[in-house]
């Protein structure tokens, strides 16, 4: 963050800095301010009032919401004093690899793929787990992969009135049958704005791991 307000001008702009008149705080400052946040836990009501205010300015059409999930890697090294790993992370594989971390389950609107329900979990959380804490209620319609397919749950939406559009998976012995390929590829364009936000943290702000523990 020090080094983006030197950096970026619109950065600067948003915090109110001007480098000819204020002090750029440093790396120590801006690390109390966000224990300062933590500790009155007013990162939610920050993030609350931004979803409001992006409501009230007609960014949310709140028709659908896409679930998604990411994985931020921890270091899994057991160099500290208790010499362990850092207790709020866990391990998870994908695919053929394993993991350690954390895993940010977000809720994404389908107008402009904007960010309105955040859940932070260790790695180890089945993205399904956390799903309905990721829906505000009234949705007509629910996007995922297929992390996120379940019988029950897909009837808990149904009887909600709001529609399953979640990705379907062949199983052993049971191929997708080219109805389902349809199906996948027609609501895949929608599920793609849930990687907006993912691309943005990992990629542009380069947050791909978790950089402090405990």
């Amino acid at each position: 963050m020090e080094d983006a307000l030197y950096d970026i001008e619109s950065i600067r702009r948003f915090a109110g800095i001007d480098l000819q008149t204020d002090a750029v705080p440093d790396e120590t400052t801006i690390l109390h301010f966000r224990h300062l946040l933590e500790k009155h836990k007013l990162t939610e009501k920050l993030f609350e009032q931004s979803r409001r205010y992006l409501i009230d300015k007609g960014l949310m059409v709140r028709e659908g919401t896409i679930v998604d999930a990411t994985i931020l890697n921890a270091p899994s090294a057991t160099k500290n004093k208790g010499n362990a790993r850092d207790k709020e992370m866990k391990q998870t594989k994908k695919g053929n690899q394993w993991y350690f971390g954390m895993k940010a389950h977000v809720g994404t609107d389908i107008g402009k793929g904007l960010v309105h329900s955040v859940v932070v979990t260790n790695a180890a959380v089945h993205d399904a787990k956390v799903m309905g804490e990721l829906l505000h209620g009234e949705e007509k319609a629910v996007y995922g992969d297929k992390a996120y397919t379940g019988e029950e749950r897909q009837k808990e939406c149904e009887a909600s009135g709001i529609e399953w559009r979640v990705k379907r998976k062949a199983y052993r012995g049971e191929p997708l049958t080219e109805e389902d390929k349809e199906y996948n590829h027609r609501y895949g364009k929608v599920r793609a704005k849930g990687e907006h936000a993912f691309q943005v943290v990992k990629h542009l702000w380069k947050y791909r791991k978790v950089r402090y523990k405990g």
